[in-house]
């Protein structure tokens, strides 16, 4: 019984985050959810607590799912620099036109500019995962210098803030429905910063 609830859990909140992803927390009722996640009233405030607890944990798990992500790139990789030069052209090709999600825009981004105003909590979160990301790029590319990828003079937390920026700014840009040749040439683009950053045998 434990197994299928965590089970049941795990998939209404894999439902959350399509829908949260989608519409907002503003944007999102407690009419839509409740037909979203397929559950009463009572059984979501039982689960997680309330609104803002449901969308805390679902900011969470696409924060997870965006670092696991991160993951699938840099392990298989010759190189640290080549995983994330594979990852940046990769966020490009999961926000063409053809892919199947429930927005292209970043779920993390939007909720710290719908929230800084209305629900601080919320937005506080969202600028914790932000710069928990910019701090794992940023392991990765001193990682990569100490490996000698990268010059020694590589001023990684700068980079890695760069990066991130031109992710954020990747996802965006999305938003504006630009063709999937467009997309490809900018996530090539963004990758080709790194180039500059290489050390050359």
């Amino acid at each position: 019984m434990a197994r299928h609830a965590r089970y049941d859990r795990q998939t209404a909140l894999a439902k959350a985050v399509a829908l949260f992803w989608e519409r907002g927390y503003h944007g999102s009722s407690m009419k839509q959810i409740e037909q979203a996640l397929d559950m009463r009233p009572g059984s979501i405030y039982a689960t997680f607590g309330s609104k803002d607890g449901l969308f805390s944990e679902a900011l969470a798990a696409y924060a997870e799912q965006g670092s696991q992500e991160l993951k699938t790139y840099l392990e298989p990789a010759e190189s640290i620099v080549d995983g994330l030069e594979a990852y940046l052209r990769g966020i490009a090709q999961t926000c063409e036109p053809s892919n199947v999600r429930p927005s292209r825009a970043c779920m993390i981004v939007k909720t710290l500019l719908e929230s800084s105003n209305t629900h601080p909590a919320l937005a506080e979160q969202a600028n914790r995962i932000l710069a928990n990301i910019q701090q794992t790029l940023c392991a990765a590319l001193e990682t990569a210098k100490a490996r000698g990828e990268l010059l020694a003079s590589t001023d990684c937390h700068r980079l890695a803030r760069l990066l991130q920026a031109q992710i954020v700014a990747i996802r965006s840009m999305a938003e504006r429905d630009l063709a999937q040749d467009e997309l490809s040439d900018l996530g090539a683009d963004v990758a080709s910063i790194l180039e500059s950053y290489r050390t050359r045998h």
